[in-house]
């Protein structure tokens, strides 16, 4: 019975951990917004333990910020945290991207056609976290596929904390990611043209870092309750 209660009490630690990550990713709360447990608890019909426990776990993996008489915010990398970061990721998608084989993209053929058609309805729309979400998705996609849990596992990771650099780093408005660039990854794999897709993610994320304007910005005012609304 104990170890029932245990797993169930990792699940909804888990589950809420998930929940916020997932806001933060698709941009909903933005880098610096204070995370009030008691909204998170009202919100997400939560354990207040539970909701302290997800957010320690969510600041063991730098997505949070906890600091004493101030509480839990949404992290703010700094500019050279955002440098590493995709120093990480070029490093791990690279190992991902060399895992897949044209067997991996057969076998995950339907899912993937199914993302990319999500991905292009989402681009040639104006729902900028629609965009946000189903590029981001892409690459954890490809996480999926590798059939390596433990590189899928780190990129989540670092994929949660990429979407905070853009939300701060962004230049102007434009998606941080181009539909056409997973586009052409996918026909590498799947010719088994596995150095022409490592280029072709490697000088994707290279995009992805140009586009960001590495100066110093102020968090807006978020509704935490609203953010976390409809996930």
């Amino acid at each position: 019975m104990k170890g029932k209660t245990v797993s169930s009490k990792q699940q909804e630690v888990q589950r809420i951990a998930e929940m916020l990550a997932k806001a933060i990713a698709q941009h909903r709360l933005r880098p610096g917004v204070r995370l009030v447990e008691a909204h998170i608890v009202e919100t997400l019909q939560a354990n207040r333990n539970h909701v302290q426990a997800a957010l320690q776990r969510l600041a063991m993996q730098r997505i949070v910020d906890i600091e004493p008489n101030r509480g839990a915010t949404v992290a703010q990398p700094s500019a050279r945290e955002a440098r590493e970061i995709f120093a990480a990721r070029r490093a791990v998608e690279r190992a991902i991207v060399e895992a897949i084989t044209p067997a991996h993209v057969a076998e995950h053929q339907v899912r993937i056609e199914q993302h990319m058609h999500n991905e292009r309805a989402a681009t040639a729309s104006t729902d900028r976290r629609a965009i946000v979400r189903e590029l981001s998705e892409f690459h954890l996609l490809l996480g999926e596929v590798s059939g390596n849990q433990v590189l899928a596992d780190i990129l989540g990771n670092l994929m949660v904390r990429s979407s905070l650099i853009v939300a701060l780093y962004q230049r102007g408005d434009s998606p941080p990611c181009a539909s056409d660039e997973h586009q052409a990854i996918i026909d590498a794999l799947r010719a088994g043209n596995t150095q022409a897709a490592v280029d072709e993610m490697i000088a994707h994320l290279d995009e992805l870092e140009g586009q960001l304007a590495l100066e110093d910005v102020a968090a807006p005012e978020v509704n935490l309750r609203q953010a976390l609304s409809g996930l």
